[in-house]
């Protein structure tokens, strides 16, 4: 079973999103049949990060609320996140441009370190305050997740998988993706949002039934097991 996410590495519930499907993934009983890919999304490519603003500034700049209103916004992101295990830091968090982050993941995916590496970034981000719009950092993220850092640097530099990151924002545009996280299963069927494990799992469940159907047996006659033959 093919399962595509659109998300981004500074999206709050692309992360939250993230533990959701996984939980619900670990009770599938045919979790080791489901591909699991991430695409890239910005929900931000024009940003320009100012250097010492925080994350509150930043998102009360993008959102034009005030200071304190951001502050709210990202402790009920924080509460929300700590329901499923993860530890927010906003007050740590670096803003970043991720164009460079998502060329990063796609690199991972190359190497059969996809969703290592993207869980490696979001971890960075959101919990250790590690600017993910920086090489240097990037690269040594990468070395974290068993990738070979100055070949992850060289392909940042080159822009070898940046096309991928495009291609992939082309294909949001075409499925009419507005938000993140996005969950596609099967190119039929889409879950939008950081939709509760319960209702994760029965999708999953919904799919694998429609795509996987169990066989009917028409007629049972005399056969040979391992047991002997009846």
């Amino acid at each position: 079973m093919k399962v595509e996410i659109w998300s981004d590495v500074v999206c709050p519930f692309c992360y939250i999103g993230k533990r959701k499907f996984e939980y619900a993934l670990a009770q599938f009983a045919h979790r080791d049949a489901v591909e699991v890919t991430w695409r890239s999304f910005e929900l931000n490519p024009e940003l320009r990060p100012v250097p010492g603003e925080s994350s509150y500034e930043s998102l009360a700049k993008n959102k034009g609320i005030s200071v304190e209103e951001s502050r709210k916004m990202s402790d009920y992101v924080t509460a929300a996140a700590h329901e499923v295990g993860l530890h927010y830091d906003f007050g740590r968090a670096i803003p970043a441009n991720t164009f460079l982050a998502h060329q990063l993941i796609h690199f991972g995916a190359h190497h059969g370190r996809q969703d290592a590496t993207k869980e490696r970034l979001l971890a960075a981000y959101y919990t250790e305050g590690q600017n993910v719009g920086d090489p240097d950092t990037l690269a040594k993220l990468a070395a974290e997740v068993g990738l070979d850092a100055a070949e992850a640097r060289a392909a940042l530099t080159a822009g070898t998988y940046a096309e991928a990151v495009r291609h992939d924002e082309y294909q949001a545009r075409q499925i009419n993706v507005r938000g993140v996280p996005f969950f596609v299963f099967e190119d039929k069927y889409a879950v939008s949002g950081a939709q509760p494990t319960e209702l994760f799992a029965e999708v999953l469940e919904k799919v694998w039934d429609e795509f996987k159907p169990a066989l009917t047996v028409v007629a049972d006659g005399a056969a040979c097991g391992p047991e002997g033959c009846d």
